[in-house]
């Protein structure tokens, strides 16, 4: 259906009244004839209102004379009309060119300028230093070289870290990416000492003195980067003798300083789990009974439930509320609120590899919970516990290889 308005807009068509003794012969030879004829309406006796294309009015002039009938047009429909009243109107098409060719010129400048990304600075900076790079309202697109812009703000900006304009329409955006300020460092004297037990793998030195080297095995607390700076003492010349009791000569004494750098080390952890392969015990069931009272001066009244407990097996929890005192008198009422949560008996039985299974997983959850972030693991092994009694329970111990970093600050006490 909307091609076919489509199509009849394009090449146009009329509404015609058409009036006589039988009209409907009209339609019906039209029809035979091939000629379509549509929104077709009864007026009144001996009159309708139909729509057919423009090609189509100059073959129904003799059907009207067969059929004894007459036809007059009542609207014009279609591009073909409005072509034609605008022709006739030649000031209204120039105008409508010339705004079109002024809108279609003025879209192709900068209007509008935003900025988005920025925290510390504020967008009077951002856009002041693109203004400076050449970016301002009014500038023609084709003059805007994104890249050359870019650049420039993120040198007159050290803040930012990166830059991006992207133009959309006549809006330019530019987006920023400010750089992390650093943090102000603990600058006094203190050693990276070991925070666990392990062998030393790598030894980074940012700042400070090694103490350990790579193979090393090192104890908690034991000193790995030295906050202490040796003095530096002048080399002897080739062939030249000290002289017995004489102290090198220092040409820089030991100074200190703030110890940095990374310790990474196999550091082994243990962790312990046990499950049993019969367990019984109670659970809440979902069912509870809530009882409101108030009690006033030793006396309970109670406001809402009963006291007899329809569970023959429960777990009580109870919240009492006070009335604030006033003028420091304190007023003897408490409202108390008692929940009364329905508990069953079970009893659970699990073989030997369920029980072996969920021990093994409570022990290595004990030790990832330890675990630091850029710990790397390397192995993991798990074994059963032997203890030489019969019970019901599956014993588990599991040891997990990994390699962190264990250095730790400690401040130093010169």
């Amino acid at each position: 259906m909307f091609l076919f308005n489509l199509f009849s807009f394009l090449t146009g068509h009329v509404v015609i009244l058409v009036t006589g003794e039988a009209p409907e012969k009209f339609v019906n030879m039209a029809a035979s004839r091939g000629i379509h004829l549509w929104d077709i309406s009864r007026v009144r006796e001996g009159a309708i209102l139909l729509r057919v294309r423009l090609s189509a009015v100059k073959p129904l002039r003799h059907i009207a004379r067969r059929t004894r009938c007459r036809f007059k047009t009542r609207r014009r429909v279609g591009l073909p009309f409005y072509l034609a009243g605008l022709r006739r109107r030649k000031a209204l098409v120039a105008g409508a060119v010339f705004f079109l060719s002024a809108l279609y010129f003025l879209t192709s400048f900068i209007w509008f300028i935003e900025v988005e990304g920025n925290e510390r600075l504020s967008e009077n900076e951002i856009i002041a230093a693109a203004e400076e790079a050449g970016l301002s309202r009014g500038l023609p697109k084709w003059k805007l070289e994104t890249g050359r812009l870019e650049a420039a703000i993120q040198e007159k900006l050290p803040l930012v870290a990166w830059a991006g304009i992207d133009v959309k329409g006549t809006r330019v955006t530019i987006e920023v990416a400010e750089k992390t300020v650093p943090r102000v460092e603990d600058r006094r004297p203190s050693d990276v000492v070991s925070a666990r037990a392990g062998l030393i793998k790598e030894v980074l030195v940012f700042e400070g003195h090694p103490v350990v080297k790579e193979g090393d095995t090192v104890l908690p607390g034991q000193v790995l980067i030295s906050g202490e700076i040796p003095p530096l003492t002048e080399p002897s010349s080739p062939g030249a003798e000290r002289k017995p009791g004489e102290a090198p000569k220092i040409v820089r004494p030991s100074r200190y300083v703030h110890a940095r750098g990374i310790v990474r080390a196999r550091v082994w952890r243990e962790g312990y789990g046990e499950v049993a392969t019969v367990e019984t015990g109670s659970k809440p069931t979902g069912r509870r009974k809530t009882v409101f009272s108030i009690k006033f001066e030793g006396k309970e009244i109670i406001l809402s439930g009963k006291r007899n407990i329809p569970f023959e097996h429960y777990e009580t929890e109870t919240f009492v509320k006070r009335l604030p005192e006033w003028r420091n008198i304190g007023i003897p009422v408490e409202l108390i609120t008692v929940i009364y949560n329905e508990v069953a008996e079970y009893r659970l039985e699990r073989s030997w590899t369920e029980a072996y299974g969920k021990a093994e997983e409570i022990a290595l959850q004990e030790i990832c919970e330890k675990l630091p972030r850029d710990a790397r693991l390397l192995e993991r092994w798990v074994e059963e516990v032997q203890t030489g009694r019969r019970d019901n329970l599956v014993r588990v111990k599991a040891v997990v290889e990994t390699v962190e970093d264990i250095g730790t600050d400690r401040p130093i006490n010169q």
